[in-house]
């Protein structure tokens, strides 16, 4: 056989094809043919036997019109002189006695992408609408659609639309379904499909006849019906009660966001709702599928913010096994931090117990912070459990027992004692630096209370010079005069040798001024000392300490069975935001407008369209000064009006970032140095109405994403938009972003 990616296998093809014997030969001609089929699918270019296909089609072998039709799919786009040639058959195809046939040959035209193809498939479209093939009238409803994106630039044919609106009643329940996802689509400009009471009313009653797909997506469209009344409500969730029992997961997910959307009003009956999902869920957490796994819990957390404690009798069934992927691991542990109660904290705890040494680190990891967070109600308990965990002597466990032992002290005063008592040793397993942070701070904060923490603190200033990490250096300055306070003898000579470093040979800026700092504050007095430092720890106002308040339904019940749980909820809309980007392509389509007849368009949605402002260029006014004191009190007085996060892959240089904004007229007020972690930037700009942009730029060194924050000083959409692209082209430019 000759070689796959020469020519001599397309000679080869169209010579079998033009042979009379092979075509005399029923069996061999469908070989030959499938064997174009094959090179195709792997990568050749078999445009060169199209003539010879297009004749192939001319039989009343349907395996052989299937095969025929998707080849001619395929290269229609290259060939469409040629494939105008097939159009004849396709057409004479469409009136076939076999209702196979003629939907086979509907759906591939439809299919066909190349220029002046509608005007052959619109009577046949129109024809398969009406057939009494139900299979026929699936395709051409689907080809409606396909129909209005071949030409979505052209007016909405409203006989179409109301052809499709009247066989909404038919009776084949595909036929409905895809009566609904293609006016969705043909209607897009206009809001999508209408749902009224008739409509609403009828869908409901042909639900049990519904597969599941069609089922879920019924559901989702009922959520555009609104009940005129409370009677008309509850029959309605009458109606839908028994598909919250249904094997599909996504039905009973869709119901039961159409049963928190209609019951917004009623709380008790939403509250009703999520304990009838309790089970369902509970088995979409346990299921084979890692995907429908992780969704279901990303769905359990956000019930868990309105219900706390609604699964805990169900504990047992987020305990982790070795065979689950670290994401859903992850996010089990997450679920039996908020489960924990005075019944199951001892074997919660045990269980978390032994993640602490599973071979991931960042597993173990994360289930010590877990810890960490039921200590704040169970401290006692948990305490002794990181305390036994020190004693492993793992540099990645022991790393992050102290890290949670330093937030631990800050949030439960009572714990110092136990916290001092276990901390002795262990700097000999800590090489991380957000480890060495925090064990400096202890020693800081509550050295007072543990002996030998003058000389581990010196320890560390021995080793200042090999330390790579300036926070190290800035945390170790902080803490060693902070312990000066009350143990001066043990650290007076330490703290010189430290400051004198500082001042004298240390490169990096910030710690070099923080090093100066102290020390005119030393010279200002142990007073003024002692003022500056033991200062109150924070605001009680702040609410720190206090846990966060229970999150009624309605604020999340719009973003359940979406894919907000799982992203969050501006992360989610930056994806949408891109994705939608993409559908629209490089260039915006030309508004276009739409002669329908019949009211297709509700009247608040003509409304809503005509108050719409036209788009205008942003222009950005070249000297708009802002202080810092005016940034600060205007950045605090407004809401984030759009926040998104991008992927950034490479150094941060400010002076390159400064002069590209400086080039499209937006402002620095202030702007971390080079190599910060975490690097912070704050922008201004005003343009020549007077709307003042305000942003953040918030870069994160573990996970590299940059996060945008854009607040405005009047809710302007157009102009945030044109803002926000001005903005990711100036950073698109200087830096590589992946959105």
């Amino acid at each position: 056989m000759p070689y796959l990616g020469s020519e001599d296998v397309v000679k080869e093809l169209k010579k079998a094809l033009c042979n009379p014997h092979v075509q005399a030969d029923r069996l061999r001609y469908r070989n030959a043919i499938q064997r174009v089929i094959r090179h195709m699918t792997q990568g050749l270019d078999m445009s060169g036997v199209f003539m010879e296909m297009v004749k192939a089609s001319a039989t009343v072998d349907i395996v052989q019109k299937k095969l025929v039709y998707l080849y001619m799919c395929t290269y229609a786009p290259l060939k469409p002189d040629l494939a105008l040639l097939a159009i004849n058959t396709l057409c004479k195809d469409c009136s076939d006695p076999n209702p196979m046939v003629r939907g086979l040959a509907l759906r591939s035209m439809c299919s066909l992408r190349m220029p002046g193809v509608q005007e052959y498939i619109q009577q046949p479209i129109l024809n398969g609408l009406r057939d009494k093939a139900s299979y026929v009238r699936r395709v051409a409803v689907l080809g409606c659609a396909k129909m209005h994106n071949l030409h979505g630039d052209s007016e909405v044919d409203g006989a179409l639309v109301n052809e499709l609106y009247s066989l909404l009643r038919d009776q084949d329940p595909i036929v409905v379904v895809n009566c609904l996802r293609s006016l969705e689509e043909i209607l897009k400009q206009e809001g999508g499909v209408v749902i009224n009471k008739p409509i609403a009313h009828h869908l409901l009653n042909r639900m049990p006849k519904l597969d599941q797909w069609g089922q879920a997506e019924v559901l989702n469209f009922l959520l555009r019906y609104e009940p005129r009344s409370e009677e008309e409500l509850f029959d309605i969730l009458n109606l839908l009660d028994s598909f919250l029992k249904s094997s599909s997961p996504g039905v009973v997910m869709a119901a039961t966001k159409l049963f928190l959307i209609l019951a917004k009003k009623f709380p008790h009956v939403q509250t009703d709702v999520l304990v009838q999902v309790k089970g369902p869920l509970l088995a979409a957490c346990s299921s084979e599928s890692r995907e429908l796994c992780f969704a279901a819990l990303c769905h359990v957390r956000q019930i868990l913010r309105s219900l706390p404690g609604h699964f805990s009798s169900h504990y047992k069934k987020f305990f982790c096994s070795y065979s689950e992927p670290h994401y859903i691991k992850l996010q089990k542990v997450e679920v039996l931090c908020e489960l924990v109660n005075d019944e199951n904290v001892q074997q919660v705890l045990e269980e978390l117990r032994g993640y602490c040494t599973d071979v991931s680190a960042d597993f173990a990891q994360a289930a010590i912070f877990a810890i960490g967070g039921i200590a704040r109600t169970y401290t006692d308990q948990c305490v002794q459990i990181l305390t036994e965990l020190l004693g492993l002597r793992q540099e990645h466990i022991t790393t992050v027992v102290v890290q949670t032992f330093r937030d631990l002290v800050w949030l439960c005063p009572q714990c110092t004692e136990a916290v001092c008592q276990a901390l002795p040793g262990c700097e000999e397993n800590i090489q991380d630096s957000e480890g060495k942070q925090a064990l400096i701070w202890l020693l800081g904060v509550h050295g007072e209370r543990i002996p030998n923490a003058p000389y581990v603190l010196e320890d560390f200033v021995e080793n200042v010079k090999s330390e790579t990490f300036p926070a190290v250096k800035m945390e170790l300055l902080t803490a060693l005069l902070r312990l000066f306070l009350s143990r001066p003898a043990e650290c007076q000579d330490t703290l010189g040798r430290l400051l004198h470093y500082c001042v004298e040979e240390e490169k990096d800026m910030a710690v070099r001024d923080r090093g100066l700092f102290y020390y005119r504050l030393l010279l200002a007095g142990i007073d003024e000392v002692k003022r500056i430092l033991c200062s109150p720890k924070s605001d009680p106002s702040l609410g720190l300490l206090e846990d966060p308040a229970e999150r009624p339904v309605n604020s999340w019940a719009s973003d359940f069975n979406t894919l907000v749980p799982v992203y969050g909820k501006a992360r989610w809309a930056s994806i949408s935001k891109c994705q939608g980007a993409e559908r629209r392509g490089p260039e915006l389509p030309n508004t276009a407008s739409f002669a329908t007849a019949g009211p297709l368009i509700p009247d608040e949605n003509k409304e809503r369209a005509q108050e719409l402002p036209d788009s205008g260029a942003l222009m950005l006014v070249p000297n708009c000064q802002l202080t810092a004191e005016c940034f600060e009190k205007t950045w605090f007085s407004l809401k984030v009006a759009h926040q998104q996060v991008c992927r950034w892959r490479g150094a941060v240089h400010p002076d390159t970032l400064q002069m590209a904004l400086q080039v499209v007229n937006i402002q620095t007020i202030a702007m971390s140095r080079a190599g910060a972690h975490p690097w912070k930037a704050y922008l201004s700009a005003q343009d020549d109405t007077g709307c003042l942009f305000l942003t953040e730029l918030l870069l994160e060194s573990e996970n590299a994403e940059m996060q945008i924050s854009v607040k405005q000083s009047e809710p302007r959409t157009e102009t945030l938009n044109s803002f926000i692209s001005v903005l990711e082209t100036v950073m698109g430019t200087i830096g590589d972003i992946k959105s």
